[in-house]
């Protein structure tokens, strides 16, 4: 009975840990922060396809900092590359970025203004369950199936107890 327990804990922790990262996916966290999805394994071994990242805006940025930016192609989007060079133009930095995983740099250059911030830690694989629970059966299945059992576990103790004391 007590492993069920212990058991039931962690899946209570884990579905808390997936609920939270999707709703700071969605909406922005104080601070700047925000959590993104790694959807392409240019950062690969570095960052894992299906990771999740933390990004933040920092003052100033370093060759070999990896940093998340517009992509201009499709708006909405975001690139997480490393810098690989950089240099001044209009005595504002332009960074040159390479995935990890890619034979050559990237051919565009990046303005400041483009990069979202910098990745400040990454946690791999666990990008797949949170998309997973944006979809509407991920969300049943992930979220509103293990709560209603967890409702339904509560009410059954609390009319255990009800009986206890009768």
């Amino acid at each position: 009975m007590k492993l069920f327990k212990i058991i039931y804990y962690i899946i209570i922790a884990f579905i808390a840990v997936i609920a939270i990262l999707l709703i700071v996916s969605i909406f922005p966290i104080t601070g700047n922060y925000k959590v993104m999805l790694v959807q392409s394994g240019s950062m690969e071994p570095a960052i894992k396809l299906g990771s999740v990242i933390v990004v933040k805006p920092v003052d100033s940025y370093e060759i070999g900092d990896v940093i998340t930016f517009s992509n201009p192609k499709k708006p909405g989007e975001t690139i997480t590359h490393r810098i690989y060079d950089m240099k001044a133009q209009e005595g504002k930095p332009i960074y040159i970025t390479k995935g990890d995983a890619n034979n050559a740099p990237d051919q565009r250059e990046i303005p400041e203004i483009e990069v979202v911030g910098k990745v400040l830690f990454n946690i791999p694989y666990l990008g797949y369950m949170v998309d997973f629970a944006k979809k509407p059966i991920g969300f049943a299945l992930i979220i509103i199936v293990p709560a209603v059992i967890i409702i339904f576990d509560e009410i059954k103790n609390i009319f255990k107890e009800l009986k206890k004391r009768k």
